[in-house]
């Protein structure tokens, strides 16, 4: 989750102008939890308890060993189809459960035609 704090605070990345979510497995009482905690106010945490969310954005063809998703990043374009995608959770793609804010804020904005 502290992707997600980080998100909400950087203002290079607030300035693309993109709506950031965060879509789970954990139930809402978890995600709750670790809001409080980390301080997350800005982000909607959403659950995805039944993995369709997961499922119709193809995510879990990069799950982690537990079967969840891993670290994956989507940017939807105004019609509701995927512009730009990139995981980063699972092995074959680095296994990271982390990326640094300012590579992101790049590779988004290269995908925005910014």
């Amino acid at each position: 989750m502290q992707q997600v704090v980080d998100l909400q605070n950087d203002a290079a990345f607030q300035s693309l102008g993109v709506a950031v979510l965060s879509i789970a497995f954990d139930s809402a009482e978890e995600q709750a939890a670790g809001a409080a905690e980390l301080g997350i106010t800005d982000v909607p945490l959403l659950v995805d308890a039944d993995h369709r969310v997961s499922e119709a954005y193809n995510v879990l063809q990069w799950a982690v060993r537990t079967g969840e998703p891993g670290h994956t990043f989507i940017l939807v374009d105004a019609e509701g189809k995927i512009a730009w995608i990139r995981d980063y959770g699972a092995a074959e793609n680095g296994g990271l459960m982390y990326v640094p804010v300012a590579d992101l804020s790049a590779q988004i904005s290269a995908a925005l035609g910014s």
